[in-house]
This record gives structure tokens, C-alpha cells and sequence, in this order.
């Protein structure tokens, strides 16, 4: 979650606060909601502009997913892909999400990691702690949730924690997989299978993926469960 103001490089928000402001319920930067998380902030009176994707997207399933289940009853519309609450400036893609905050006045919004750099970012709450968004905050919070109920062991779907209170988690994360069959006919292409997966979940190739797409790199505990899947293809 980013935003400009003059002089703050990042504000503490708890997820109670920073559902009112995307629902637009809390309307000004000095409201006492903000002002009691950040005693040390000059917050000026300017108006809040919460600026919203215009397209569907995942991005905002991801980040309403996480208003829904950390502020319930502040943030009543669920988690959907299409923005459901009128006012705030809307824009298209991320990069337009981030060409709006930059350029605006009181503005915040929502974005990859990967584009929010040097620029102004929220703080969430997680238990006792303030915690920014960083790779390793994203792995820590997918190694803390627990994995779906129902599924086969080499099926790794993860139920994300949003509530997790596990120390320096960051729960804002959206989980990009791998799927692959378990059997294939053509014993070649079992082997062109394995042989990617196993590349992509290597610590080479998560690093490659941050680099290229800013994605935070799996932790080795996950690394580990993962390739045991990969090893179980045939």
C-alpha cells in the first residue's frame, strides 16, 4: 500500500484503519484512527484519495481477500476482483495505479511489491508488530498458513493466514503455482516436467523470478515439500 505524503516514508496502519480507508469511512490523513497509530507523524488535514484498479484483477481479489479476513467488520464487501466501492480515482493496471498515487494529492493505492519501490508504504499490523512489505516477510507468512484440507499430499495449495501473528510475517502476499498431471503418458515430457518445476523452485530460480518479476523467493522448508511433489511426477 502506497502513498505520497510530504515527509512520511511509511505510516503505521492496523487493518481496521486501513479498511475504513479504502471503504471511505476515514476521509482525512489527520484522522484520530491514523493519528493514534503514528504519535510521531505530522499528518496534514488533506483528503484521502483511495485509488483503485479500474480492470478486474487479482491484485485487488488479493488485497480485499486480506481487508475481508483482517477487518470484517469494517471491510464488508468481500474479497472480489472488480472494486466494489464507489468514490476514490480509479486506474488501470498496476502501473496505472502507481502513476495515480505518484502524481496525486493525498492518494494511496495498492500494487506489486515489485513497483512500489522508493516509494512511501504502509506498515501492517501483525500481532504486536509493524511490519513493510519485503521477500522475506512474504515467505514467513506463507510458511506460516496452513495448507488446504482435502487435497492430495503433492498438492500444495496454501490457505493463506491473514490473521497470522507469526513474528515479521507480511500477509498481503499472493501466491502465483506450478500445476502439473502426476502421470504422464509420454515418458519424455514427464521428464521435460520435472526438470522445469525443479529449475523454477531452485534457489537459482526463485532468484531469477525476483529479479525478472519481483516475486519473493519460496523459503527452504517450503522449497523441500515442494520438491518432493516435483520428485513424485511420473
Amino acid at each position: 500500500m502506497i502513498f505520497p505524503l510530504d515527509g512520511v516514508d511509511s505510516l503505521k496502519l492496523d487493518p481496521a484503519t486501513l479498511a475504513g480507508i479504502f471503504a471511505g469511512t476515514i476521509t482525512t490523513w489527520n484522522d484520530p484512527a491514523i493519528a493514534a497509530t503514528n504519535p510521531d507523524v505530522t499528518l496534514p488535514g488533506t483528503r484521502i484519495t483511495p485509488v483503485h484498479r479500474s480492470d478486474k484483477s487479482g491484485t485487488t481479489g488479493n488485497f480485499t481477500d486480506y481487508l475481508g479476513a483482517s477487518a470484517p467488520d469494517v471491510w464488508t464487501y468481500g474479497s472480489v476482483e472488480e472494486w466494489p466501492v464507489e468514490g476514490g480515482e480509479a486506474a488501470q493496471g498496476t502501473s496505472g495505479v502507481v502513476n495515480a498515487v505518484k502524481g496525486g494529492a493525498g492518494t494511496i493505492g495498492y500494487a506489486d511489491s515489485s513497483q512500489a519501490a522508493n516509494l512511501a508504504s504502509v506498515k501492517v499490523q501483525v500481532g504486536e508488530e509493524w511490519v513493510g512489505h519485503s521477500a522475506e516477510g512474504a515467505a514467513i507468512a506463507v510458511d506460516a498458513s496452513p495448507f488446504e484440507e482435502g487435497r492430495a499430499a503433492t498438492d500444495l495449495a496454501i490457505a493463506i493466514d491473514r490473521a497470522t501473528t507469526a513474528s515479521g510475517a507480511y500477509p498481503v502476499v499472493l501466491i502465483s503455482y506450478l500445476i502439473g498431471c502426476a502421470e504422464y503418458a509420454d515418458a519424455a515430457q514427464a521428464t521435460l516436467v520435472k526438470g522445469f518445476f525443479a529449475t523454477a523452485l531452485s534457489e537459482s530460480g526463485q532468484q531469477a523470478a525476483a529479479t525478472n518479476a519481483g516475486s519473493a523467493p519460496i523459503s527452504d522448508a517450503l522449497r523441500t515439500k515442494a520438491t518432493a511433489a516435483v520428485d513424485a511426477i511420473n
